[in-house]
Order: structure tokens, then sequence, then C-alpha cells
């Protein structure tokens, strides 16, 4: 999946150092470090990873639920955010992965999430509007570097 994003001119996923040098045990061990909120850098806050998965095997998506907002996040990058590797796209997988991550967020007592979108992915602003999505607004911020609208949806 790493190498798909990179083909694809798509930097996510790059320079995680675990996955560079192929210790991908070391990256999920920080992933969980992260959902228990340890060894967290200052800015962070704790958040838990899923991957959607087919036939237990092939990862066709990732979210991240974020467990609250820090100053941060309540501007940029919200609750939840999720991605589908390239060749998975239109497929419905990320109606999928933003469903199963919201059903995540209610088991962890959230009432209401905040989920973002670069206001020019017209298919990420799809699936957050179809998945109860109300637009709040549409800000610039410069860590994405371009307009963002951001959605409350009430769980």
């Amino acid at each position: 999946m790493v190498a798909e994003y990179a083909a694809a001119g798509e930097d996510r996923y790059q320079n995680i150092e675990e996955i560079e040098r192929g210790d991908f045990a070391a990256y999920v061990r920080r992933l969980r470090d992260n959902a228990a909120g340890a060894h967290l850098p200052a800015d962070y806050v704790p958040s838990s990873t899923f991957w959607l998965l087919r036939d237990g095997k092939t990862i066709l998506g990732v979210s991240r639920l974020r467990h609250h907002l820090n100053d941060h996040l309540r501007v940029t990058g919200g609750h939840i955010g999720y991605d589908i590797r390239p060749s998975q796209r239109r497929r419905g997988y990320g109606t999928r992965i933003l469903a199963l991550t919201l059903e995540k967020a209610l088991a962890r007592g959230l009432k209401r999430v905040l989920v973002t979108c670069l206001a020019d992915n017209v298919a990420s602003a799809r699936i957050i509007e179809k998945s109860g999505g109300l637009l709040q607004d549409e800000i610039f911020s410069e860590p994405m570097g371009g307009r963002l609208r951001r959605y409350w949806i009430d769980l």
C-alpha cells in the first residue's frame, strides 16, 4: 500500500521510520501506544488506527479516530481522518470506513465528531455529507495548504 501511494505521487505513509526499515511490528506497537496515550509528543492526542481489510490481509484503507480534540484539531484535523489506497477508490470503501469509524467513536462515548477535508476533495466531501456531516464552515488552512471544509456529524 505504501508503494502504491508513492507511485501515485501521494506522500502518505512516506518517511515513517518503522515502515522504511521494514519493521511493521514496531509500527503497530507505536499505533497501540498512540491509542493508549503513551509516548505521545506534547501536541498530540490519543488516537486509534483502524484498517479496512479484504480477505484479512489486503489493506484497502486506514482511519484514525482521535479520542478528543486539542486547539489544532478543532481547526484542521478533526476527530476522524481516513484514506483509501489509490487502486481501491470509487468503490464505496470510503463510505464504509467512515461508517465503521463513527461506530468506534460512539463506542468511545463521543456524541458528535468533527470531520474535515480539503475543499477540492469532492469525493471526500460527498462521503462526509452522505454520512450525516453538516458543513460548519470553509476556512483556509496553512498546514493543509488550501481551503478546508469542516463538518460535524451527530452520533
